[in-house]
């Protein structure tokens, strides 16, 4: 049984509302960054981001309460409005030829903490408590997380019957995405919505696992602090944006190593062909499509890696990044702790991958693997068997905008 109720949002204006939500601020550049701080009075960015004309940068406590003055700001000017009723919001975003739809709403932290609402990922727990105390301090989260469930057709209907009306946003985005947002706060339609995620058994994680454990860890730390709590309270629940398992779309994770751990061409492919079937694909670009196969850059040569044929204990032990990481990055190229070496980066499946052959040959790299998108059923079997999947496996669309629904925790 899955928990969701509705909740106020803090919205931006309908004629702000695309100056206002950004991406995450970690997938801007340095410069472009400092362009939208620079060009755009309105963008979440100077939230987030709100010493960033001050010589000194802040951090931890200081920093975090700059942010909550920077929002209380934005909303004394009009900029953010919190909607009257509770509502539950319809968020539909159209990018190229594919479209993904669903609800955003407030998820139950005892559905995460009793395991109805299933985890791939471990989570750092540094980058947990640094989370944790900067939602305790500003008191809202402007980032929903990412989650799935089995496709269910009356909860589909309720929202096409929804988007027949007219949008309370309908924006363009400069990377070509198309957003919109409807808001259902009609008390009737609602119920029918969070009766429905009733005998929906499980959610899974798609994105977002430190944010719902930093949500997680501050409601049992508030709660700690007072045993009489009330059960409704907003921070008993955290924003997440519902979708419909069939409309995720799974990226891969690429590898790129700064060395070669000292061997040679040969001695490299050498060690490789103990666990990989390995054939020279010459000059052109390779992308693997075979069960068990990655493709490797190295030397101005691509090269098919297939993995030998062996009985897994474990789901996450048969794929892909499982078996590059047990067999080519730990025993061969020493990367026992892909979290923290520098010596290994991970680009997305939608990075060109001309422009990871690029990082190769200018010697920014010495070598890449490249890898395929892990499949639904696979990332749901890991959450089902509590299993933990090795860190950057997958990369989860759609990517929400920034401060486009905010949720305020107390």
């Amino acid at each position: 049984m899955a928990t969701i109720r509705p909740f106020r949002a803090v919205r931006p204006t309908r004629d702000k509302v695309n100056l206002v939500a950004s991406r995450s601020y970690l997938s801007y550049s340095d410069e472009t960054l400092k362009e939208k701080l620079d060009n755009n009075p309105f963008t979440f960015l100077h939230i987030i981001n709100p010493d960033y004309k001050h010589k000194t940068k802040k951090n931890g406590t200081e920093k975090f309460n700059l942010v909550k003055q920077k929002f209380t700001d934005f909303n004394s000017e009009g900029t953010l409005l919190q909607d009257e009723k509770k509502s539950i919001y319809v968020y539909s975003q159209k990018k190229k030829n594919k479209t993904f739809t669903g609800i955003i709403a407030a998820a139950s932290v005892d559905d995460y903490l009793n395991g109805n609402i299933k985890i791939h990922e471990k989570t750092i727990t540094k980058r947990e408590k640094i989370f944790k105390d900067y939602l305790q301090i500003t008191g809202f989260n402007a980032d929903p997380v990412l989650l799935s469930y089995s496709d269910n057709e009356n909860i589909n209907l309720i929202v096409s019957n929804k988007m027949l009306e007219r949008s309370e946003y309908e924006f363009t985005t400069t990377n070509k995405v198309c957003h919109k947002l409807w808001k259902i706060d009609d008390k009737q339609i609602i119920n029918k919505i969070v009766s429905e995620f009733k005998n929906i058994e499980d959610i899974y994680i798609a994105d977002g696992h430190h944010r719902s454990a930093s949500s997680a860890l501050l409601c049992k730390n508030l709660r700690k602090e007072n045993p009489n709590y009330n059960p409704e309270d907003n921070f008993n629940f955290f924003m997440s944006f519902l979708i419909p398992e069939s409309q995720l779309n799974i990226i891969n994770f690429n590898r790129l190593v700064k060395h070669t751990n000292g061997f040679t061409e040969q001695e490299l492919i050498s060690k490789i062909e103990k666990s990989y079937s390995v054939k020279n694909k010459g000059e052109n670009i390779y992308s693997p499509i075979l069960k068990d196969e990655i493709s490797m850059y190295f030397e101005g040569k691509w090269y098919s890696l297939i993995a030998h044929s062996k009985k897994y204990n474990l789901t996450f032990e048969s794929l892909d990044p499982s078996i590059l990481s047990e067999n080519i990055l730990s025993p061969i190229l020493g990367i026992t702790d892909e979290k923290t070496d520098k010596n290994i980066t991970f680009l997305d499946g939608t990075i060109p991958l001309l422009e990871i052959k690029s990082k190769v040959d200018s010697g920014e790299y010495k070598v890449a693997f490249i890898l395929k998108p892990i499949d639904i059923d696979s990332l749901k079997k890991v959450a089902d068997n509590n299993e933990i999947m090795p860190p950057k496996s997958t990369y989860v669309e759609p990517k929400l905008r920034s401060g486009l629904t905010i949720y305020k925790l107390y």
